[in-house]
């Protein structure tokens, strides 16, 4: 089978494109880097340069492909410039859905998020919740406006299968979920948030093996899955973080309006000075850590035979991978 993959240089695309290095199929991977791309070779994969905003490099990269993994998007609780979401998240998937149209692709497997259903009135809620009223990011809000456009293009017969993935953990995230650990694995915050707020956690091999099944099994067209298997409110998953870690906890547990209004300062500094917010602690942030998503990821596992690992496991993964890398950087400083 020949494949054709974006976003395979983060943090799901480096988990997945190393398990498709190691299979039987020609994958074809969307790179925007040199370096990328040498890495792809390196791999035994065929780096195409391009990007999802160029519509043309999409359309070379996939064509006499059959299947098309989309992960790319921008994923970020804070840019200095928002207009970048709409520009890859929306516009992207766009030119990402048309391309496939046009190359006769005979599935496309769109690696989405749980952001998009907001806070629904259904607890736990599952694919056939109505969203909520209210998005909390404007990562969000792009990735549900994207999700519409390849939603419509499925309605014209595009092959489509959506995932949509809780709080991906494991080796290698230098996102928002991966900075919380790290700020709390290195005592460098003096509160955890939010105990209260609940959110359903996924391992990222899991996340790989419901793409890999969701490319090959018939009769799936214009499904959507949830991914997750964990649910945990914010006290307990702080406790297994640092449990695992073998650090202790931070000595406070501000209140939620404590918390709100340093993301507050922490953004207005951000737009002064270009700099990611400390702890990682934006408005969009806060309002999506408060808010949660508690849902239920059956379906994955009686559909696409997902089985949802240990989240101490990907904790495991995922601390494991940071003091290796802070390791790496001590080394070279």
């Amino acid at each position: 089978m020949n494949i054709f993959v974006t976003g395979g240089t983060g943090f799901i695309g480096k988990h997945l494109v190393k398990r498709l290095a190691n299979s039987p199929h020609h994958v074809r991977c969307l790179v925007r880097r040199p370096e990328a791309a040498a890495n792809m070779r390196r791999l035994g994969l065929d780096p195409v340069p391009g990007d999802v905003t160029d519509l043309d490099s999409l359309r070379a990269g996939m064509s006499g492909c059959d299947v098309v993994m989309n992960l790319a998007n921008l994923y970020s609780m804070w840019l200095p410039d928002a207009a970048d979401f709409r520009r890859v998240n929306v516009d992207g998937t766009r030119n990402l859905m048309q391309a496939a149209v046009e190359t006769q692709a005979k599935r496309v497997v769109h690696v989405s998020t749980v952001a998009v259903y907001g806070k629904p009135a259904d607890t736990p809620f599952n694919e056939d919740s109505t969203p909520g009223a209210r998005l909390f990011s404007e990562y969000a809000r792009t990735k549900a406006e994207g999700d519409q456009i390849a939603n419509d293009f499925a309605s014209r017969g595009l092959p489509l299968v959506t995932l949509q993935p809780g709080i991906v953990l494991g080796g290698g995230d230098d996102k928002a979920s991966g900075i919380y650990i790290k700020t709390l694995i290195n005592r460098d915050t003096p509160s955890t948030l939010f105990h209260r707020s609940t959110a359903t956690y996924v391992y990222v091999e899991d996340v790989v093996d419901a793409i890999l099944a969701a490319a090959e099994k018939p009769g799936i067209e214009n499904s959507h899955y949830l991914l997750g298997g964990t649910t945990l409110d914010g006290l307990d998953y702080a406790r297994l973080i640092c449990k695992t870690a073998g650090v202790s906890m931070p000595s406070f547990n501000l209140p939620a309006f404590t918390i709100f209004g340093a993301a507050l300062g922490l953004t207005a500094l951000s737009s002064i000075l270009h700099q990611f917010p400390r702890w990682g602690l934006s408005l969009d942030a806060a309002r999506t850590m408060y808010n949660g998503f508690n849902f239920d990821g059956s379906k994955a596992e009686r559909e696409l035979g997902v089985h949802y690992t240990s989240i101490q496991k990907a904790l495991t993964e995922a601390i494991a991978s940071y003091r290796s890398s802070d390791s790496v950087k001590n080394a070279v400083e």
